[in-house]
C-alpha cells in the first residue's frame, strides 16, 4: 500500500466512524419518538434496523486491524485506529440502548403512558448532543471538545434522578401503574447509560490526542 493509499484509508475509518454515529443517533431519536407516538411500527423497525449497525461495527473493525497488520502503523495513528475500535463498540452498545427503548414500547403495546413523556424526550436530546459533540471532537482531534463532552454527562444524570424520583412517588401513590412506570424507568435508564458510553468515547478521543488513559467526570458516589 503507497503512503498515499494509506492515508486514504486511514481517512475513510475515520468517515465510517461519523456514519456509523450518525445510524446511532437517528436511532436514539426514532426509537424515543416512537414510544412517545405509541407508534409500534416505528419501534419494529429500530428493532431491525439494529444489525445494520452491528454490521458496520464489525466492518469498520476489520479495516483497523487490517490497517495494524499490514501497514504497522506509528503511535499517532496506531492511538487513533485502537481509538476507533473502541469507539466504534461503545456506539454498537449506545445502538443496543436504543433497541432496548424500542423493545420497551413494544413491551407496553397499547397501553396508556403513565405520565406524559416530557423529561425522557429532554434526556435523548441531551444524549444526542453529546454524542454528536464527541464525534465532532473526534474528527478535529478536539482534547478540549472532548472534555467538555464528558462535563454534561452531570445535567443527564440530574434528568435520570428526577425522572426516577417522579415515577416512584408515582408508583406510591397508586400501585396499579407499577408496571407502566418501571417501563419508563428502564427507558430513562437507557438513556442514562447511553450518556455514560458517549463519555466512553470522549475518553477516547482525549487518549487519541494526548496518547494519555484518564477516566472524566467519575462519580465519587
Amino acid at each position: 500500500m503507497t503512503r498515499e493509499a494509506y492515508r486514504a484509508a486511514l481517512k475513510d475509518v475515520q468517515l465510517d466512524v461519523v456514519e456509523m454515529s450518525e445510524m446511532t443517533a437517528s436511532a436514539i431519536k426514532k426509537s424515543v419518538q416512537a414510544l412517545k407516538d405509541r407508534d409500534m411500527k416505528a419501534s419494529e423497525r429500530v428493532v431491525k434496523g439494529d444489525k445494520h449497525i452491528n454490521k458496520k461495527r464489525f466492518a469498520i473493525e476489520k479495516k483497523c486491524m487490517m490497517l495494524i497488520a499490514t501497514q504497522q502503523p506509528m503511535a499517532k495513528d496506531l492511538r487513533m485506529l485502537g481509538a476507533v475500535i473502541n469507539i466504534i463498540t461503545d456506539l454498537e452498545r449506545i445502538a443496543d440502548h436504543a433497541d432496548g427503548i424500542a423493545k420497551i414500547s413494544i413491551s407496553i403495546g397499547k397501553d396508556p403512558i403513565v405520565k406524559p413523556l416530557v423529561d425522557i424526550p429532554r434526556m435523548a436530546e441531551k444524549g444526542i448532543g453529546m454524542l454528536e459533540r464527541s464525534i465532532t471532537a473526534f474528527q478535529n482531534k478536539d482534547e478540549e471538545a472532548a472534555r467538555k463532552v464528558c462535563d454534561e454527562d452531570d445535567d443527564v444524570d440530574a434528568l435520570y434522578d428526577q425522572i426516577y424520583r417522579e415515577l416512584l412517588l408515582m408508583m406510591i401513590a397508586d400501585p396499579k401503574i407499577i408496571k407502566g412506570a418501571t417501563y419508563l424507568m428502564w427507558a430513562a435508564h437507557n438513556l442514562e447509560r447511553i450518556a455514560d458510553r458517549v463519555t466512553n468515547i470522549a475518553e477516547r478521543v482525549v487518549y487519541m490526542v494526548t496518547g494519555k488513559m484518564e477516566e472524566l467526570n467519575v462519580s465519587i458516589y
